[in-house]
């Protein structure tokens, strides 16, 4: 049913929340980045190829970044085709790539096997370069304010689907593609399409494809990969245990269950006060700081209260650093009712919370232009 209470733009219809994919998808094809070496190693051989070769195509492909089958010369040119379709098979086709500031800021349009759409955001800063990730083509979680939400699921994307979107940022980087010269991807945020925890095995696969060791991963530091989810409560605790130190970044988007519901489906399972605490979970059990998602709307949620309210919730755990808010200016899709706040409130939101000790910042909103902000990531072909 429709809410229609001042805080809620009317006519805003409520889809069903979808934690499982649709059945009877055909599954991507399998790649060397869905194994680990010693999987690798057995598939090649499961088609009569040597073993060992896994090892210099892993290399190929996650070390020297090659995407060309030719310039793989150390391997036989009689089997060099073979073992390429084996371990190497074309995942995702790029359809286009849009620019926003001066280059610096790349959105990819990527078409997978099946014809699904997904998309990546590659942004180079003076000190790092990001890649933001889709996990799923679609989502599930049906946040009204969000186009890819509204889209539904059409299903989730492979441990090597994610990967490629990362390596093929690196390949950018590396080939000196975007302004700057020549670099690496230094970071990883999962917040393209998709909720992450929803596709938890392919998404922790890939992080620890990203994390191994060269050459038998991109050899990333955990610390610059965060994962975010709108609050999954048992895969957040799951992910507590799992022992890979990445940055959790919680969607919360409001302080209080009433609004919370509306704005974040998954509320009306797993509530604001259960939610932060599993994020508080994380932090003590990590010591990794947790970053708390906030879309920022007009009128809906920016509000000085409940900016109070959102520094009450969060300090109740104490003021130890486990915490960090991240206001997001909304990046509206084209006749949407949800609209940007204004920069006063939202400058009022910082100072009510860093009055209450919280830190606080407003993410960077490159590739608004190009419908490339992070979380609002939606194909419209």
């Amino acid at each position: 049913m429709a809410d229609t209470t001042p805080d809620q733009p009317a006519g805003a219809t409520t889809l069903p929340l979808v934690f499982d994919e649709p059945r009877g998808r055909k599954k991507p094809p399998r790649h060397l980045a869905d194994l680990d070496a010693a999987g690798r190693k057995a598939l090649l051989e499961e088609h009569g190829l040597p073993g060992f070769r896994a090892k210099q195509l892993s290399t190929h492909y996650f070390s020297r970044l090659v995407d060309d089958p030719a310039e793989m010369t150390d391997l036989p040119a009689t089997q060099r085709a073979e073992l390429v379709e084996a371990l190497l098979p074309t995942l995702m086709t790029p359809l286009r790539t849009l620019e926003a500031d001066k280059g610096t800021t790349r959105k990819t349009l990527w078409k997978l096997f099946d014809g699904a759409l997904v998309e990546s955001v590659l942004m180079r800063y003076p000190d790092r370069a990001t890649v933001c990730v889709s996990s799923q083509a679609g989502c599930g979680m049906a946040c009204p304010f969000c186009a890819t939400g509204q889209g539904g699921l059409q299903r989730n994307m492979s441990t090597a689907e994610i990967v490629e979107q990362v390596v093929a940022a690196h390949r950018t980087m590396a080939r000196g593609e975007v302004p700057g010269g020549p670099g690496r991807v230094s970071n990883v945020v999962f917040m393209g399409m998709g909720e992450p925890l929803a596709n938890y095995k392919a998404v922790i696969g890939a992080v620890r494809r990203m994390t191994d060791s060269s050459p038998d991963g991109l050899g990333m530091s955990a610390r610059g990969i965060t994962v975010s989810t709108v609050g999954l409560v048992p895969r957040i605790r799951q992910l507590t245990e799992e022992g890979i130190p990445v940055t959790l970044a919680l969607s919360l988007h409001a302080p209080d269950d009433e609004l919370r519901n509306e704005l974040v489906p998954i509320n009306t399972r797993f509530s604001v006060a259960e939610t932060v605490e599993a994020a508080w979970d994380y932090a003590r059990f990590t010591k990794r700081r947790v970053s708390i998602e906030y879309a920022m709307m007009r009128g809906i949620n920016d509000q000085a209260w409940r900016a109070d309210l959102l520094g009450d919730v969060l300090q109740s755990y104490g003021d130890w650093g486990w915490v960090h808010v991240n206001l997001i200016p909304l990046n509206p899709t084209p006749g949407s009712k949800w609209t940007a706040s204004d920069p006063a409130d939202e400058r009022e939101f910082v100072r009510r919370l860093e009055a209450k000790g919280i830190p606080t910042t407003v993410r960077d909103t490159r590739g608004s232009e190009i419908d490339g902000a992070c979380g609002q990531l939606a194909a419209t072909e």
